[in-house]
């Protein structure tokens, strides 16, 4: 862990099979490809997420205004699969979120989460202690995946989020190696 300096929100991370680099404005339509499917919000505390509307101007917008989200690649293809980003760094207490995260379902399942999770907490690791996941309590999809990477079940609470919408997540957290 570094202390001489402040995190790092958009490295390029490269991994054997996907690739996380920083989310630029042209990448507004190859996102929203992979990001239209229903079946990927259906459980998510913002189900409408696949619609375009709703997607630009709340996900994305807020993605780019973040300064702090990628875009996902299948290395093989360069196709978009998917999206993450860092939030809420507390340097005090040396802690970092990662969230607002989806893969394209032809990703679901495999070995594509892992491997974008374990680039992103080997980075992140670099300056924290802690690493947070916020996920919806109902979101048991999102849940699971937490916990294949070594979550663990810290409590609910409500959390607002954008628009100053307040809805319960469940907090996972993973401590440093």
């Amino acid at each position: 862990m570094r202390e001489d300096s402040q995190f790092d929100f958009q490295p390029t991370l490269v991994g054997p099979s996907i690739s996380l680099r920083p989310l630029r404005a042209e990448d507004l339509e190859r996102l929203y490809a992979a990001a239209s499917d229903p079946l990927i919000w259906e459980q998510h505390p913002e189900p409408t997420r696949y619609q375009r509307q709703v997607f630009e101007s709340g996900f994305f917008a807020g993605a780019l205004a973040s300064g702090s989200a990628f875009v996902v690649t299948a290395n093989a293809s360069g196709e978009v699969i998917g999206s993450t980003r860092y939030y809420e760094w507390n340097p005090t207490l040396k802690e970092v979120a990662i969230g607002f995260t989806f893969l394209a379902r032809s990703h679901w399942g495999g070995a594509a989460n892992r491997e974008m999770k374990g680039l992103m907490l080997d980075h992140a690791f670099r300056w924290s202690k802690v690493v947070w996941f916020h996920v919806g309590s109902s979101n048991w999809r999102s849940r699971r995946a937490v916990e294949k990477i070594g979550g663990r079940l810290s409590h609910e609470d409500a959390k607002t989020i954008q628009g100053g919408v307040g809805r319960v997540r469940t907090y996972y957290r993973i401590d440093a190696p």
